[in-house]
């Protein structure tokens, strides 16, 4: 197994992934897709959920070491030598009784770049305890006004928290301290929290909210549903319909395709908003959603079908960009985003099982005595 093998700006970046659940995972894949040496390494019995199918784990080797070994944490701390950046997911303060702790792996390697992905963070009052996505989305002030229904929120399953607030920004902090590395030689902590990173994907909310342009009120603003040209439709077949035609001349294109350029009324007076969103939505539940599809395909209404995942990689668009891939295993998307010159490319699929490439990965990183550590069960090979 050659180290580096991506084709992506990160290949020769070393990663030492200790695995988890959701974002962590979700950020090294990101890491992988963009060329980076990640070697995962994975508990005796692996995670739940975790097999060939699971894309979270794309792209790097598995390999299983039992760290409540004393072998096992040496070896981790051998990988970390030479490794540019640790990944992990545990609850504050368990890879420092592991031995594995920011301080115990900074010793080893004063460059290395120690990524902590959790959902409270690592300092506050709620840093140990348990949570999920919608329990930080909760907490930061980002569920509050979610969904188009004013008499609750609703949640977009787990991408805004795990992903969006999470791993997305595990992964700038990751770069952004690497780089920081590289031109001072000094690594340090980097403390992503899923409340931290939620907050701040609202900002521009914030900023609406500061200059009165905006309500907390859900169903009230310009982008939650508010307004009836920037919502969601039913059509005659039961399907949906997004109309998010915001400007003017967005909006007469709108007006255009569905014949309701005279009798629409006037959408800068918001008195007229129930009577134009009652309108739009009598107009759409005439016709499937392939009629409309058809009449707004090549028009600025902005205006677009709402597809399935199997849909949208069919689309035309998204084919020729191949925006998602099958490699028999189900669809799964693509790297993003795109370079020009040096692109990122998938690599290995998702390991059988947890620990089938210990003793391959583990020589590659040039741990020379696997045997023993076999031997010893502080390794495990599947």
């Amino acid at each position: 197994m050659s180290l580096g093998q991506g084709t992506g700006p990160l290949r020769g970046v070393r990663v030492v992934e200790l695995a988890g659940l959701g974002p962590g995972p979700h950020a090294c894949t990101i890491l992988a897709d963009l060329g980076a040496d990640v070697i995962r390494i994975d508990r005796p019995g692996g995670q739940p959920l975790v097999g060939p199918r699971d894309f979270l784990t794309r792209g790097r080797p598995s390999v299983t070491l039992d760290l409540k070994h004393p072998g096992a944490v040496a070896t981790v701390l051998r990988l970390v030598e030479s490794a540019d950046l640790l990944v992990e997911g545990l609850r504050p303060g368990v890879t420092e009784r592991l031995g594995l702790g920011p301080d115990d792996c900074l010793i080893r390697n004063p460059r290395l770049v120690y990524g902590r992905m959790t959902g409270w963070g690592q300092t506050g009052p709620l840093a140990s305890s348990a949570g999920h996505d919608i329990s930080y989305l909760a907490v930061s002030g980002v569920l509050h006004g979610l969904g188009q229904d004013p008499s609750r929120p609703h949640f977009p399953t787990n991408l805004l928290g795990d992903f969006g607030g999470g791993s997305t920004y595990l992964v700038i902090g990751l770069l952004a301290a690497l780089h920081g590395a590289r031109a001072s030689g000094q690594g340090q902590v980097v403390d992503a929290a899923i409340v931290d990173g939620a907050a701040h994907l609202d900002l521009m909310g914030a900023s609406h909210r500061a200059m009165g342009l905006a309500t907390e009120r859900r169903t009230s603003n310009l982008l939650d549903g508010g307004a009836p040209y920037y919502d969601i439709y039913e059509t005659a077949d039961g399907r949906h319909l997004a109309v998010g035609a915001l400007e003017p001349q967005f909006y007469a294109a709108l007006l255009d395709g569905l014949g309701l350029r005279e009798s629409a009324p006037d959408r800068d007076d918001p008195a007229n908003y129930p009577a134009l969103r009652e309108l739009f939505a009598a107009t759409i539940a005439t016709r499937s959603l392939a009629d409309w599809t058809a009449v707004f395909e090549g028009t600025d209404a902005c205006v677009a079908p709402v597809l399935t995942p199997t849909e949208a990689a069919a689309h035309p668009h998204l084919a020729e960009r191949a925006t998602y891939v099958d490699r028999g295993r189900g669809l799964e998307p693509a790297p993003a985003p795109r370079f020009s010159r040096t692109p990122a490319g998938l690599g290995s699929p998702p390991p059988e099982r947890a620990g089938a490439d210990t003793v391959e990965a583990l020589t590659a990183w040039g741990i020379e005595d696997v045997e023993a550590l076999l031997a010893s069960g502080a390794a495990v090979q599947i």
